[in-house]
């Protein structure tokens, strides 16, 4: 074989896993290197069993789903949020739908802006369990309000909620961790903690604090390669985050999140948190387009990401304004053209 044959049989080769790769973006549902763990990566059903796991934010959407299929996996599961009798619901769900007893679920109310309680808190677990293998941050709220109308109340409560109540916890389990020198923290943020969007000014913020946090936490931890610190960035999922979000009090809501079908389904989020879990990836992004490409351009292309921002950030505006879901009217359009 002569090298000039041998060299267009590499460019070939190159050219189709071009376009390979290209034609499992158009159709991906999280980042490819998430997506590449899932065809061949390690399985939940190996690495997540027999686990001590911490889940906060689990009385509804992915905390709720995420104990649901831990606790299918045979985990020891703690479940914390503020309504207790929400909690005390999932549990027994768990305990209907899994092999496990009662001694391996607790109940554990936590209301993640009362810094005071969490270190009681964490004590208790360890009461109970001995150990925290996996804390997963998920606690937290959302905001549709334009900036103008929102008031400093709802910023303050957003970055004592979704920020310090979040970093206040993680440092209370984080000397066990590193006592024992292995350990996982999983933290929920969004790809509003990558992108911006208007309506959400507040939770962005919030959500870019969160990631700059456990970056940071990531490179002081590099002594202990068995503490694994992870981000988790979804886009649109179905729950009740839109219908909890705050608006431009903060003590009103949105109270309807609006249509849901464009959204990706909360167990399909959570199966692929798990294989990023068992995979120790630092960071993942679930979503379907167009958010996923987003994420990609303010990545990778950040004036092309700001043009094409401002052009459906206008359109989410006008959306808010006239009372109809933000998103939907025309994520609906894209959702039945990709179908």
């Amino acid at each position: 074989m002569s090298w000039e044959l041998l060299l267009w049989l590499l460019a070939l080769c190159a050219l189709l896993l071009l376009v390979v790769q290209l034609l499992r973006f158009l159709w991906a549902d999280g980042d490819l290197t998430l997506l590449w763990a899932e065809w061949q990566g390690r399985r939940p059903e190996w690495e997540l069993t027999d686990m001590v796991v911490w889940v906060t934010g689990a009385s509804s959407g992915i905390g709720e789903e995420l104990a649901y299929q831990l606790s299918k996996l045979g985990v020891s599961l703690v479940l914390s949020a503020r309504r207790v009798h929400e909690l005390e619901r999932v549990k027994r769900r768990c305990l209907e739908n899994s092999n496990l007893k009662e001694k391996d679920i607790l109940v554990l109310p936590l209301d993640l802006t009362d810094i005071g309680s969490h270190e009681a808190a964490t004590k208790a677990v360890l009461q109970e369990f001995g150990r925290i293998d996996i804390l997963v941050n998920n606690g937290g709220v959302s905001q549709r309000s334009l900036c103008m109308d929102t008031s400093l109340d709802v910023y303050r409560k957003l970055i004592e909620l979704n920020y310090l109540g979040t970093v206040s916890l993680t440092k209370r389990v984080l000397p066990y961790m590193i006592e024992r020198k292995q350990g996982k923290i999983v933290t929920v943020n969004s790809l509003l903690g990558i992108i911006a969007a208007p309506l959400s000014s507040g939770y962005c913020a919030s959500k870019h604090a969160l990631r700059g946090f456990f970056n940071s936490l990531r490179t002081e931890l590099a002594t202990y390669p068995g503490i694994i610190v992870s981000n988790i960035c979804p886009g649109p999922v179905q729950s009740n985050i839109v219908a909890n979000s705050l608006t431009g009090e903060v003590t009103k809501t949105v109270g309807n999140g609006g249509h849901q079908s464009y959204k990706m389904a909360t167990s399909r989020c959570v199966r692929l948190m798990l294989i990023s879990m068992a995979n120790d990836l630092k960071e993942v992004w679930i979503s379907e387009h167009p958010i996923l490409a987003a994420a990609y351009l303010w990545q990778y292309m950040p004036t092309w990401a700001w043009w094409i921002t401002n052009k459906m950030g206008k359109k989410r505006i006008e959306n808010f304004k006239s009372g109809v879901d933000a998103d939907s009217s025309y994520f609906n359009i894209l959702k039945r053209k990709r179908d």
